[in-house]
């Protein structure tokens, strides 16, 4: 596990980390903020109760062995490619509806460029993280899906 710098690091990924535990948004939001940042986007990825249209009881999340590090690559691009710094955590096993899967953060001196880094940083994370999301249904069936978030 990646670990958590606070927010006086120059680092510009400030928090990469694969969790089981409960995520807490305000461990994410707090690692971007800065003196010269009038912009943070905070962004929560939460279990919804339905998919496709069945209802969902729950997901399950799994990783492979190396997602942090490709967790911290897409921060890292995204950083690099923006100038701004980024936080990121996902959280692995079983989920319950509510509960939050994904959280990141961008901070700007502006709210657009904040908006499209933490849009593209999710992006980013949803499709090159090796995570994979188990889809649980109210009727007892499940459903593999490639996917973050």
């Amino acid at each position: 596990m990646s670990e958590i710098r606070t927010e006086t690091t120059t680092e510009p990924v400030r928090i990469a980390r694969i969790s089981t535990e409960p995520l807490d948004p305000t461990v994410v939001d707090r690692a971007v903020h800065g003196p010269h940042y009038g912009a943070v986007v905070l962004f929560t990825g939460v279990v919804r109760d339905h998919d496709g249209g069945q209802a969902v009881s729950a997901l399950e999340y799994s990783a492979h062995p190396e997602a942090e590090r490709f967790l911290h690559r897409c921060c890292a691009e995204v950083a690099a490619a923006t100038g701004l710094p980024v936080a990121a955590m996902h959280r692995i096993g079983k989920l319950a509806v509510g509960d939050l899967a994904i959280v990141t953060a961008v901070a700007a001196a502006h709210r657009a460029e904040a908006f499209d880094a933490c849009s593209m940083l999710v992006d980013r994370i949803k499709h090159e993280v090796p995570i994979w999301k188990r889809q649980l249904f109210a009727d007892g069936m499940s459903e593999w899906v490639n996917a973050c978030g």
